[in-house]
């Protein structure tokens, strides 16, 4: 055996110590390929269910809404209907009520003025009577 062969004997040894040190790491990567090709399966027969549960929760949401858009048109019918209404009262009712009210004060005001004036002439003439009576 010359140098020649004690070398490539030596390269082919590092050769099968390298292919051996990297079969390992080689094995453990496939193993993990496995198992994430068996997780997105799961989670591909999994997503199934989730998927149509969310297609019925989106169709029940949509007719909710539907309902609620309903619901709102009419409320908003009412709402104007409601507006229209206090217009039309408000025109009616509103002006007269402001005149009897306006009228109503102005006859108090009368009153209580008049009275007054009495209740102060009266009080002056009691004052001369007594005025009177007093020194004599």
């Amino acid at each position: 055996m010359d140098a020649g062969a004690i070398a490539a004997l030596i390269a082919a040894g590092a050769f099968v110590l390298l292919v051996l040190l990297l079969a390992i790491p080689l094995l453990k990567l496939g193993r993990t390929l496995d198992e994430a090709t068996l997780a997105i399966r799961k989670t591909h027969e999994g997503a199934t269910p989730l998927l149509t549960g969310a297609q019925t929760t989106v169709a029940n949401v949509n007719s909710q809404l539907q309902q609620m858009e309903g619901i709102t048109h009419g409320v908003s019918s009412i709402t104007s209907n409601a507006a229209a209404l206090t217009a039309i009262v408000s025109s009616t009712v509103g002006t007269p009520l402001i005149k009897v009210a306006a009228f109503s004060y102005g006859v108090r005001s009368s009153v209580r003025k008049r009275h007054d004036t009495q209740a102060i002439a009266e009080a002056r003439r009691n004052r001369r009577v007594g005025r009177r009576g007093g020194g004599r």
